[in-house]
């Protein structure tokens, strides 16, 4: 219990309040958005290389993008890195959408992992030492992705890693038994947010029973429901009950649910997160570039999809695909195609986000 209290301290330090889901006037700004930038604020995207390009920087000045996510790629060592993303945080952007800027990168450990240093051990290891080391890890991880300006990891993951799976064969999950998991992944989202970085649970409903990776190909987990409530998604209940505040969906396909993979599926992205699980914070796709999507009619398609379904943040790798995917998402918002209701309920959760990151 003592990372639940310090997660959930860290949470109310950040003033990210989850509450009940009421928005005061200030959390309405999405209200007076013209649709370019409504679109934008759900659009994280990438590049290639050290620094970013004319595009991209055009992009955020102009509100058509919530935040940025940083590969291995861009980033060349520990002064230049800082360099990159203090030149994104101070471009000018429009009234309303002043907020930092999302910055994120996975830095899970082990194997992903795309900056050097800390975490110092895999998923696999925190989770077999347990959740004191776990917490120090993720202390030590906040503290070497602060150094540079990232103020978002895309971990932990909270996949229950069972075996023959490739969760499990990569190190990447921290236990085969949701309270390993529960217990030790969420110490490592306590030690990143008493660092000041957002921690973000990934991938649910829980992708550890798929044996590929979505980035490489479609994938079933082929589980009843009752089994993934049960198990799969038991560690995201702990992080959500201590204020955990980004969860990613799966690209992977549960038929249990939904024939569309989670992230399309409004029944697990409204149903099993919001409605029955009661997550208040911002959800956040799997990369919408990835061999898993491929087959769903391509990015703008996929763009569509996931934010019908309710899922807040749309990752793309790759700027140029991000800019027309929003381009589809401006034209379902004027022809009336996605409401903008809950267009604007999804934005109001990402700029309250926003507005808790530590500025500087």
């Amino acid at each position: 219990m003592v990372a639940a209290c310090c997660l959930a301290a860290g949470a109310f330090a950040l003033g990210v309040a989850l509450g009940d889901g009421a928005e005061s006037p200030r959390e309405s700004a999405a209200a007076g958005l013209p649709a370019t930038q409504l679109a934008g604020q759900r659009l994280i995207a990438g590049f290639t290389g050290d620094a970013p390009p004319p595009a991209l920087k055009a992009m955020i000045r102009e509100g058509r993008l919530a935040g940025v996510i940083l590969f291995s790629s861009n980033l060349r060592g520990r002064a230049a890195d800082r360099r990159l993303v203090a030149e994104l945080q101070s471009l000018p952007r429009p009234p309303g959408l002043r907020e930092p800027l999302l910055v994120m990168a996975d830095q899970e450990g082990g194997l992903v992992k795309r900056l050097s240093g800390a975490p110092d051990a895999s998923a696999a290891q925190m989770g077999a030492e347990g959740a004191a080391f776990s917490r120090r890890q993720g202390v030590a991880a906040a503290a070497n992705l602060r150094g540079v300006g990232i103020d978002v990891d895309l971990a932990p993951v909270l996949d229950v890693a069972r075996p023959g799976g490739v969760i499990a064969e990569t190190e990447r999950g921290f236990g085969a038994t949701a309270a390993r998991v529960s217990e030790t992944a969420v110490a490592f989202a306590e030690g990143l947010r008493a660092g000041g970085v957002l921690a973000t649970a990934k991938h649910f409903p829980g992708l550890g029973a798929a044996r590929g990776n979505t980035d490489f190909a479609a994938q079933r987990v082929d589980l009843p429901k009752a089994t993934l409530r049960s198990v799969d998604e038991r560690p995201y209940r702990r992080f959500f009950a201590v204020g955990g505040e980004m969860t990613m969906l799966s690209t992977a396909v549960y038929p249990a649910f939904s024939s569309r993979p989670a992230a399309f599926a409004a029944a697990i992205a409204t149903g099993e997160l919001r409605e029955r699980l009661g997550f208040e914070g911002v959800s956040i796709t799997d990369a919408l570039e990835s061999a898993a999507v491929s087959d769903f009619g391509g990015p703008a398609r996929a763009a569509r999809a996931a934010a019908a379904a309710g899922t807040d943040l749309l990752l793309f790798a790759d700027y140029r695909v991000a800019a027309r995917a929003g381009r589809a998402l401006v034209a379902d918002l004027r022809h009336g195609r996605l409401g903008r209701a809950g267009f604007e309920h999804s934005v109001n959760r990402v700029l309250r986000l926003r507005r808790a990151l530590p500025r500087g």
